[in-house]
């Protein structure tokens, strides 16, 4: 029998909070987050910031420090005027994955409302980011802040030396290549940020005492046939094929001078540090939402939060797990809160009190009794699609109303290819974590091959998963973006995997004077 130990009196009675509470709140939901729950945190830092604040957060991706660049200022004026005119709300909190972990809470909230981010972010948050092997691979929490400190001023100097219309030209074709700047698989542990500043100063000095072996041997037009291990050794050089296609640009480009490669690597480097959170958006809320719940319901039991204070939690915490049935006119596809917390709840009971299903489903985790031991090991272990794909349970399924509906374009109606019953079960699982995994959301598009020996032609073929095609008018403008960066003629065919036939080809020529110096 677990004995509770009531406080002497709440943390807060009404709205209103001032630094010193904050402080206490940070104590009490410390003491349960790590002493009971069992958490493992980054040091908190917690920055109190107004409506504009969160306006300009909001703008920049939510850091701290970084670049200047137009569309961030179109961002800020549209979120601005939204806000404005009542048609947005605005986050309680940001948090930023860095050592220490940051938390913007906003100086409207309530004493409640503090104490509800704090353990929502500064703890179930800031648990996540340090232990999911996702950011553990892919991001360097330590040195993150003064990377982008580095890349700001860098940029700055950038401006000055080379001109705002220049380095603006620049960053408006690497962004529109953000998402091909990733490496999709580890290649080894994440790069020291921290000495980046030291590092990009010995690039800059290489490339202006060496020259580029590889652009260097390019073969006369007269050779008809290019010896096979001559090309092994191109496509050895240039890494191909290559899925990172701002990592290509950077090192291969031919054209680009050491400034102009730099602003890639900070741009690539950015995106990389946002790869984890694209593929752990329903497993980070649904972390952080059920922490803050243990948390709050904890603090209510000790008597730390008034029964006012908890009816508000309630409200909030309801609004923010709903779940608009498919007709609702609010319908806008499944809410990761309501979901990601749904199932942390559903593993949860799993251990505790399973039933004859739960123990089929789930042997090894079915009436452990330590629910908290088996959530920090999903936590630190999966992504949004095998977290789908390993305990989304039939209990979940029947009570989310899930089903498995094929649209085949050959065909005149839709079909129903799964119900309740225990193939549909994993059918269904097997459907809703294809749409959480990268490999099926993100175009597979690679650079394949180069024209080195007459006009340098840049090849890339787009993998036509399900011979689903790019939207013509993005491909045409983001294709003239990598166009202008390598500096020659690029062509993108539409493969069908299947057969390997050509589906579509684009193609795009450089603009002269936009960003090529040379």
């Amino acid at each position: 029998m677990t004995v509770i130990l009531r406080a002497d009196r709440p943390l807060f009675e009404g709205a209103d909070w001032d630094f010193p509470l904050i402080d206490r709140v940070h104590e009490a939901v410390e003491k349960v987050g790590l002493g009971e729950l069992g958490l493992s945190i980054y040091p908190n830092q917690i920055e109190v910031i107004s409506t504009e604040q969160m306006l300009d957060a909001y703008s920049s991706v939510g850091m701290p420090l970084f670049y200047k660049h137009w569309s961030f200022g179109k961002h800020f004026a549209r979120n601005e005027a939204m806000y404005r005119a009542g048609m947005q709300g605005l986050a309680y909190e940001i948090v930023i994955n860095s050592n220490p972990c940051i938390s913007y809470i906003m100086e409207e909230n309530t004493a409640m409302m503090q104490t509800l981010v704090i353990a929502h972010a500064a703890f179930g948050h800031n648990h996540f980011f340090r232990n999911n092997y996702l950011f553990q691979q892919w991001t360097d929490a330590d040195g993150i802040l003064d990377y982008l400190e580095f890349a700001k001023t860098y940029i700055a100097q950038c401006e000055e030396r080379y001109g705002e219309t220049a380095v603006e030209h620049l960053l408006d074709a690497a962004h529109a290549l953000m998402s091909h700047g990733v490496h999709r698989f580890p290649r080894r542990r994440p790069a020291d940020l921290r000495s980046e500043e030291r590092r990009s100063r010995e690039r800059r000095e290489h490339e202006e005492r060496v020259f580029n072996d590889l652009w260097r041997t390019v073969p006369g037009k007269e050779k008809a046939a290019e010896d096979k291990t001559a090309e092994e050794r191109r496509r050895a050089l240039l890494e191909l094929p290559q899925e990172n296609i701002l990592y290509f640009l950077e090192k291969t480009a031919p054209r680009l001078q050491p400034w102009q490669r730099e602003i890639l690597r900070i741009v690539r480097q950015v995106a990389q540090y946002f790869y984890p959170q694209s593929q752990t958006k329903l497993m980070n809320e649904g972390c952080a939402t059920y922490v803050h719940y243990r948390i709050m319901t904890r603090l209510h039991e000790t008597g730390q939060l008034t029964d006012g204070a908890m009816m508000e939690f309630l409200k909030s915490h309801t609004n923010v797990v709903f779940q608009p049935e498919y007709d609702d006119p609010r319908y806008s596809g499944i809410n990761p809160y309501a979901l990601g917390f749904a199932m942390m709840e559903d593993i949860s009971r799993i251990c505790r009190e399973p039933t004859a299903e739960d123990r089929n489903w789930f042997p090894a985790i079915a009436g452990v009794g330590d629910e908290m031991a088996v959530l920090r090991d999903v936590w630190a272990n999966y992504r949004d699609e095998s977290f789908v794909l390993q305990f989304l349970s039939p209990r979940l399924i029947r009570h989310f109303g899930l089903f498995n509906v094929v649209d085949d374009a050959n065909e005149s109606e839709l079909r129903v290819q799964a119900i309740h019953d225990e193939r549909g079960y994993r059918r269904i699982q097997q459907a809703l974590a294809r749409q959480y995994d990268v490999a099926w959301t993100a175009p597979d598009i690679q650079v394949v091959d180069v024209n080195l020996a007459t006009d340098r032609k840049l090849i890339l073929h787009h993998r036509a998963l399900n011979r689903v095609l790019l939207d013509e008018k993005d491909a045409r403008l983001v294709l003239q973006h990598l166009a202008d960066l390598w500096g020659y003629d690029v062509v993108m065919k539409e493969i069908d995997p299947g057969t390997d036939g050509v589906l579509k080809e684009h193609a795009a020529s450089p603009r002269a004077g936009i960003l090529q110096a040379l």
